[in-house]
């Protein structure tokens, strides 16, 4: 092994540029092998110690975790001694592979990002993994390499060589360096999330699973039978439901310090925005700004409720396969107040005012309308189901049906007339704005430059509320934003000033008389 971390060179042999990863990969492998045999282990040595002595039930579980750890470590030795890359002047190349030899190559010029990543154990031996990505959703993966392990300094300088760009000069403000740091009051707003109670019911069906292993899952579904024998179903299942919630907001919290601890957005020069974070598992994303089109305030509607909103970048090479399409990857600045939200959008995009805060235009009413029509119907369907199965089988259906409407009949119009609220559109300047949702509510500020065409759907319902809803396609984010349920006749001319001369050859307008 040479000093640079690539293979060594016989004398007087020209160094090709070709490196191979760290060799120390083998002993993260081992390490992990070794967590995995002892998760393992544990319920195969409760098992096996019911039916022969407990040493040799020990013998054959460390036997067994042996193997796995050596067969593991030898595997990743395999895979690192047949692994190498080249970062050349103009392509990025990965050699991999035993029987199968895989060679991947990437043109430098459609590289759109660089993201580092390392869990604990890579971070203890300051190693990080690599992910070179052309930003292209091929679902098969030759659109990125994956260095999995180089060392930091290796990592960074993979990173400053890729995204090396001759810097553009851009109108606007110019501020480098730091644009937004965490502030730790903003875990305020993780309870509130939709993971909380996704996470309680996870460690529900993680306490009925462990105790399964133990082979005390009846005990435990009696001992909580015993402390609610005297309390009627309904406070049961209250206060079972409450302890859920407990630990969803307790795991929420402890999930939020591990993905957001130490967050910074920083522009770089040469114009990159890069988001680094993480307490165990640090990440670095790196977002060239020539590929961004716009931005996206998210406000979930527990996070709208505190007066809050994440900022999520809209641009072209974010994901590169179905692996790293999480909704965190592209996200800018997590949960914080709103006005932050705003003046860090303003920064992300140059301008001095930010666009998602400039006044929208409303919807006609019959949006309205159909928003009542949807949530009523959604809320009434399962309630006619209950009353049916009632009336044929037992009428604890139809006290249940009851309650179902006295308590989700007023909140389906209630989020009904929230959607309705939420909707509107408007030009900000360079910007299309648009705005939807009520559970997920989304203002999108798209570049004008970045709309590449329309799509105008009308259904019969629609045409029969002068309403239709007109989709915005770009190469960018989610590739489509739609603006819902406009005035058929204020949304085309709309778009028509939004993009000149893009929609005009398929409109019909009626000829003037004189």
């Amino acid at each position: 092994m040479s000093a640079t971390g690539g293979p060594a060179r016989p004398a007087g042999q020209p160094d090709d540029g070709w490196r191979q990863l760290d060799r120390r990969t083998v002993l993260v492998t081992a390490a992990v092998m070794a967590g995995v045999a002892g998760g393992a282990g544990l319920p195969a040595l409760l098992g096996l110690a019911g039916g022969m002595p407990w040493w040799r039930a020990l013998a054959w579980v460390l036997a067994g975790a042996a193997v796995l750890i050596a067969a593991g470590a030898g595997a990743d030795y395999v895979r690192w001694r047949r692994t190498r890359y080249r970062i050349g002047p103009e392509r990025a190349e990965l050699h991999t592979g035993l029987l199968l030899i895989k060679r991947r190559s990437l043109a430098r010029e459609r590289i759109r990002s660089v993201d580092l990543t390392a869990h604990p154990l890579l971070r203890i031996l300051g190693l990080v993994k690599v992910r070179i990505g052309t930003g292209e959703h091929t679902g098969t993966g030759e659109s990125t390499l994956e260095l999995d392990p180089v060392t930091k300094a290796e990592g960074e300088r993979l990173r400053r060589e890729l995204l090396a760009r001759t810097a553009v000069s851009v109108p606007g403000s110019h501020r480098e360096g730091t644009l937004a740091v965490l502030d730790p009051r903003w875990i305020r707003y993780a309870p509130v999330s939709f993971v909380a109670p996704l996470l309680g019911g996870a460690a529900v069906g993680a306490v009925m699973q462990v105790s399964e292993w133990f082979g005390a899952q009846a005990r435990v579904i009696d001992w909580i039978g015993e402390r609610f024998q005297d309390t009627p179903l309904v406070w049961t299942l209250v206060v079972l439901v409450a302890a859920a919630l407990v630990a969803g907001v307790v795991g929420a919290l402890g999930l939020w310090v591990e993905m957001w601890f130490n967050h910074r957005l920083e522009r770089e020069p040469g114009g990159t925005l890069r988001v680094r974070r993480g307490l165990f598992t640090t990440r670095s994303i790196s977002i060239e700004e020539r590929r961004l089109r716009g931005v996206e305030l998210v406000e979930p509607i527990g996070v709208r409720l505190c007066g809050a909103a994440r900022v999520d970048a809209v641009a072209t090479g974010l994901a590169t396969d179905e692996a790293d399409q999480h909704a965190d990857h592209k996200t800018l600045l997590p949960a914080a107040p709103r006005a932050v939200a705003d003046e860090v959008a303003a920064l992300v995009l140059r301008e001095t005012g930010a666009p998602t805060s400039a006044p929208l235009t409303a919807h006609p009413h019959a949006a309205r309308a159909r928003r009542l029509r949807w949530a009523l119907g959604a809320a009434l369907l399962p309630l006619l189901v209950l009353m049916l199965l009632g009336l044929l089988l037992t009428d604890v259906l139809l006290y249940v049906a009851a309650a179902c409407a006295v308590l989700f009949l007023p909140l389906a119009v209630l989020l009904a007339l929230d959607a309705y609220r939420s909707l509107g559109h408007a030009l900000g300047g360079d910007y299309l704005l648009a705005r939807s949702g009520t559970v997920r509510r989304a203002t999108v500020a798209l570049q004008r430059d970045g709309i590449i065409g329309w799509t105008v759907k009308q259904s019969w319902f629609q045409r029969r509320a002068g309403v239709l809803t007109l989709t915005a396609t770009t190469a960018a984010g989610d590739g489509a934003y739609s603006v819902y349920d406009a005035d058929e006749h204020e949304v085309l001319d709309f778009a028509s000033r939004t993009v000149p001369g893009l929609l005009e050859p398929f409109l019909e307008r009626p000829e003037r008389t004189l």
